[in-house]
């Protein structure tokens, strides 16, 4: 039995991570999931959100953008339009994507097509804001 599980993190412009973990959580679309080692293969679908990992005692924090997490032999591959561990991210600039975001809503009326959109950007913003304040209070 394999004691570490592969994690592959892929976005359309890099490979952000591929090294073997102890554990990973992540935001999957019916809630939030975890894997270890000798996992039951499964797909699923990612909303935004933190993704997590352990080496050792080290936990290491990403957000990611959706996507899709498959698991299979001890390997979970992760495919998002977009991830970055929490060092990577400009907190200034997610805050005033948060600030845009929360503009439009106000603006437009729920249901509107355009307010589902400004709604998912909210979303993406504080998902970056949420994972870059767990690192700087390392």
């Amino acid at each position: 039995m394999a004691d570490k599980i592969k994690l592959r993190v892929v976005t359309p412009s890099r490979l952000l991570f591929d090294e073997e973990v102890d554990e990973v959580t992540g935001p999957g679309a019916l809630g939030e999931f975890g894997v270890l080692p000798n996992h039951i293969a499964f797909l699923t679908l990612l909303e935004p959100g933190e993704m997590s990992y352990k080496q050792g005692s080290a936990k290491r924090y990403l957000a990611v953008s959706g996507g899709y997490a498959e698991v299979l032999d001890n390997v979970m591959t992760v495919l998002a339009p977009a991830a970055e561990f929490a060092a990577e991210i400009d907190t200034a600039r997610a805050q005033q994507a948060k600030e845009r975001a929360e503009k439009q809503a106000r603006e437009l009326s729920y249901g509107e097509k355009d307010f589902n959109v400004a709604e998912a950007a909210l979303r993406r913003a504080l998902v970056r804001l949420q994972v870059a304040a767990k690192e700087a209070r390392k």
